[in-house]
């Protein structure tokens, strides 16, 4: 008899163990959505992408709104070497928190963040995207054309073959030796002259003396 009752209460209790868990089952999976805890549904930039550079503001968005009593939630936004890149306060509307950034990082970007899910629980998490490498400005080639200065040309100096030479003042000209000559043949017949008139002369003068004699003796 005692076993048989501890069999059927054992029994009893076995039943009512597996009723309960079977109704805490039930309720956990007909609670209402509001129950659960919101979780992070987007974020801009999208997590593990690659941008060109950093966004003037980072947004994530939830699944259901979230607390904005001031110092709920917190936003940690620091690039590869640690920095900081949040700048001012961020802004909550509904399920939508909002951080402006600021800076021009390189490399990986990490984001951590911690909201108050609107059950009244804090939840966190954290992913990370990168930034491209700025290219430096390319520096425009300039192209300096230099034009040789062109040598004066040196005028062509006369030889002296082409350089006329005044008749009167080389020494080769005929003029002197011909006027010479005609000096030369002036006197020459001047002398010649001279010569051959002189026994006329002579015998004028004794004519002329002859007949001064002549005249008082025949007077």
């Amino acid at each position: 008899m005692l076993t048989d009752r501890m069999s059927s209460r054992l029994q009893t209790l076995i039943l009512a163990g597996i009723a309960a868990a079977l109704a805490l089952v039930g309720a956990i999976a007909t609670a209402p959505p509001a129950l659960a805890h919101d979780d992070l549904v987007a974020s801009d930039p999208v997590a593990d992408s690659t941008v060109a550079e950093l966004p003037a503001e980072l947004t994530l968005t939830f699944s259901a709104e979230i607390a904005d009593d001031e110092g709920a939630n917190v936003v940690e936004v620091t690039d590869a070497d640690g920095a900081d890149l949040t700048d001012g306060t961020l802004t909550v509307r509904d399920n939508i928190l909002t951080q402006p950034l600021t800076g021009t990082p390189s490399g990986q970007v990490t984001v951590l963040w911690k909201v108050v899910s609107s059950d009244g629980h804090p939840i966190s998490g954290e992913f990370a995207f990168t930034v491209e490498e700025a290219q430096p400005t390319p520096v425009p080639t300039v192209t300096v054309t230099i034009t040789p200065t062109p040598e004066p040309t040196a005028s062509a100096s006369p030889t002296a073959s082409e350089t006329p030479v005044p008749v009167e003042a080389s020494g080769s000209s005929p003029w002197p030796w011909i006027i010479g000559i005609v000096i030369a043949a002036g006197l020459a017949a001047g002398v010649v002259y001279l010569i051959a008139s002189r026994p006329r002369r002579a015998a004028a003068a004794e004519e002329g003396s002859d007949g001064a004699s002549e005249g008082p003796a025949g007077r």
